[in-house]
Order: C-alpha cells, then structure tokens, then sequence
C-alpha cells in the first residue's frame, strides 16, 4: 500500500450521537473527505462528468471512540490497481499528546460510465498515482 494523503480535521459537535460519542456512520464521512480531498489534488471534481469513481463497498473496525472537541487525522493508502478499479485504506488517528490509532477501514473505488452503467478503465491521471 502507498500513503497518498493525510487530513486533519475536527470533531464536531454534530458528530456524536445520544451516547456522547462520534457515531459510526460519521467514521465514513471522514474517510470520504480524505478521499475526495486526495482526489481533487488531480482531478477537478468540480464539473459533472459521465465517466466518475464510484465507491462500491466500504468497511470500519472501530477501535477506540472519538468525541468533541478531538482532532483528527485521516491517513489514506491506495492499494494494486486493478483494470477499473482500486481500493483504499484508512487509518483514523486522535491527535493531542499521543497520536492514538482509533479505526481502520477499506473501500473500493471504480470508475464507471454512468450512461451505460458499465466499469470503465483506470484514467491516466489515476494510474499515475499508483507510481
């Protein structure tokens, strides 16, 4: 696996949940904004393209809880690429005296045409970064 991007970001209030911890499903939301903030490093996310990733599955292991006010860094690997597809790994950090290890997670991105529904090749700009 090759790192390719590490954010730092806050917990915030509207994360937790009743039980006064980030809920499990905002955990996906941090690995999204890593990716997506990898991705916009090369691609301009910003028109809308009939040729896009999508991600296909995803998974967590929680390890430790996160609460507000934390800070924390996402570290974002890529994995072998394959014809159309790739997948990515995370590890999900608090930050403050000690950096503690508090999820990993995985997911697959594919590119695909949406007009036909069908996975696509890799584009150039993406297989670069497999370099």
């Amino acid at each position: 696996m090759k790192l390719v991007h590490t954010s730092v970001m806050p917990v915030r209030w509207g994360d937790m949940d009743a039980f006064g911890h980030v809920n499990n499903t905002v955990y996906f939301r941090y690995m999204e904004q890593a990716r997506i903030e990898w991705m916009a490093s090369f691609m301009d996310l910003s028109q809308p393209a009939t040729v896009a990733p999508v991600l296909v599955n995803a998974q967590c292991d929680f390890l430790r809880s996160l609460k507000y006010p934390d800070q924390i860094e996402v570290a974002m690997y890529i994995a072998t690429p394959g014809r159309s597809s790739f997948e990515t790994h995370y590890e999900i950090f608090r930050l403050g005296e000690q950096k503690i290890l508090c999820a990993q997670g995985k997911g697959k991105v594919v590119w695909v045409d949406s007009i036909l529904e069908k996975s696509v090749p890799l584009p150039e700009s993406v297989l670069a970064q497999f370099k």
